[in-house]
């Protein structure tokens, strides 16, 4: 069986470039910022490993989603496939930041008790880290627990956008804070 090439393509976004990673079935694969690539690659090769990667043009209903989202349809993603490969806690975790609509936000315990483990704060948090498809499993959904807009592998200035970008109302998106 001949390893799996999948499809990088670079499109642009209001907050920088974005790396949208495919696979022949049309499944988003990977989902990053440009100026984070080291570390989509990582996730990449924990998901996909022994995968090909070539520059390319993605599939196209990912490249729409990805250009209607950024021009105001949050939405966008909806019925877009992913394919990731990560543990039966995290796919938990993924399935329930897709379930945090537009607009809205859940601390890090809500997301833990959404998945049957309300104790296992620290571990959605973790999961919620190891995200290959930023933004289409909407990571930045999840602030602390008093209202702080933190720890988001894109940057809290791009985790404050996103928020704004969706009308999120449920945290202050003006006040960017770091966790003490």
């Amino acid at each position: 069986m001949r390893p799996e090439t999948l499809t990088l393509e670079c499109l642009p976004s209001p907050v920088g470039q974005v790396l949208l990673v495919t696979d022949a079935d049309g499944a988003v694969r990977a989902l990053d910022f440009a100026d984070f690539e080291d570390r989509m690659r990582r996730l990449l090769a924990r998901h996909a490993p022994g995968a090909g990667l070539v520059e390319g043009t993605a599939d196209a209903k990912a490249r729409a989603a990805v250009a209607a989202y950024f021009a105001g349809d949050a939405r966008a993603f909806d019925g877009v496939p992913v394919k990731t490969a990560g543990t039966e806690f995290q796919e938990a975790v993924w399935a329930a930041l897709r379930a945090i609509p537009p607009g809205e936000t859940r601390s890090y315990g809500q997301l833990a008790a959404a998945v049957g483990r309300p104790r296992a704060v620290r571990a959605a948090g973790l999961a919620n880290g190891q995200n290959p498809v930023a933004v289409l499993n909407p990571c930045h959904r999840v602030i602390g627990a008093n209202g702080t807009l933190t720890g988001y592998a894109g940057g809290l200035e791009r985790k404050q956008w996103l928020l704004a970008h969706e009308g999120a109302t449920a945290v202050d998106v003006g006040a960017v804070r770091k966790a003490s």
